[in-house]
């Protein structure tokens, strides 16, 4: 994980109409999707998105329904054309790419997991796996054997034979992550990807994505309604509401910080035990000095859920945090209590940067 920013979007605009560009002009000067609609016949799908994507992180960007967080991604690869703005991979603008420089963009550095796995039926598992390297012209004897090793990373080890129709809906989404991976893409696209899948399946590839990823360390952009699933896997979070970003940033802080009643609202019925850190209440040391009278040591990346557990609910005990085995904070059940009652934007404390 690194601070290069591999994706950077900067002032991006989509509408949707038979003049687009009148429309943004009137989109500039404030009008709000509602009344664009009504007035101008004109929807607003992005409004001047700005996001910078770090290389290494998954960026996920949520928000319900109509939000445009399914447009905003189909930016990156073009499968929508912007009305205005930049979207820059590695630096580059990829609006002004020719035909040739956007189909390497999307064979060689993108790939996308769909939510619907889009299989091919009547190709075996390992031929859909191996899609994106038949199509830059590798050679079976070579894109099989890299189908089937990734196949196996993901969990199908022996399935390579078989078609999707006799695959679990959960096994068929591995089949897509495997045939995402076995590109070599740097960049990552998963729309919805886990979305159509039950309950206990849709843990499982959340923990695989993740276990993936500490291996892989890709640039991944995903994107997702379901808040408790953004705020397991981004490292970095975007939330939309009527094509804009309402509010951005490393997922406990915006749980933390909510910055408007949107964001509150979305926060409110989360369980945070269970996603908070450690990391995010902790009072960091000053200097090396350790408490002596701390009950023991915390990883800074453990949950407030198994600190409670830890402590059998003591509200007096305190606790060295450390980070690889060394000392990085203390934290204080009483605070962590506190951090249990959700804030509100109104909060003055909310508003810290």
């Amino acid at each position: 994980m690194t601070e290069t920013v591999k994706i950077r979007i900067r002032n991006l605009y989509k509408i949707f109409g038979a003049d687009p560009q009148s429309a943004l002009e009137e989109v500039k000067k404030g009008i709000g999707k509602a009344e664009l609609l009504k007035r101008f016949g004109h929807v607003l799908g992005l409004r001047d998105i700005n996001v910078d994507m770090r290389e290494g992180e998954i960026t996920v960007i949520m928000g319900l329904s109509g939000s445009g967080k399914s447009t905003l991604i189909r930016h990156l690869n073009r499968l929508i054309e912007p009305t205005a703005g930049r979207v820059e991979v590695d630096g580059e603008n990829v609006l002004d790419y020719d035909e040739e420089k956007l189909r390497h963009l999307r064979r060689y550095q993108m790939s996308m997991v769909f939510q619907k796995f889009a299989l091919l039926p009547h190709k075996t598992v390992a031929e859909n796996a191996a899609t994106t390297l038949k199509v830059r012209g590798v050679p079976k004897r070579e894109y099989l054997p890299e189908a089937e090793r990734w196949l196996d990373r993901v969990g199908l080890h022996g399935y390579g034979d078989h078609y999707p129709h006799q695959l679990s809906g959960g096994m068929q989404q591995r089949v897509g992550i495997a045939r995402a991976l076995t590109s070599n893409s740097p960049i990552m696209l998963m729309d919805e990807a886990f979305s159509a899948l039950d309950p206990l399946i849709r843990t499982d590839m959340q923990d695989l994505l993740l276990e993936l990823q500490t291996e892989l360390h890709k640039t991944i952009v995903f994107i997702t309604h379901d808040l408790d699933e953004a705020l397991k896997l981004a490292d970095h979070l975007v939330i939309l509401k009527d094509g804009e970003v309402v509010q951005q940033g490393e997922p406990q802080h915006i749980l933390l910080n909510p910055a408007d009643p949107y964001i509150e609202d979305f926060v409110s019925d989360i369980n945070r035990a269970r996603v908070l850190r450690v990391r995010s209440i902790m009072t960091p040391l000053e200097g090396d000095e350790v408490p002596a009278d701390a009950h023991g040591e915390i990883d800074w990346n453990d949950t407030l859920e198994n600190m409670i557990a830890l402590s059998g609910g003591d509200t007096s005990h305190s606790y060295i945090v450390t980070r690889d085995g060394k000392p990085v904070g203390t934290l204080d059940m009483a605070d962590l209590v506190r951090a249990l009652v959700p804030r509100v934007a109104s909060d003055p404390l909310a508003r810290r940067s």
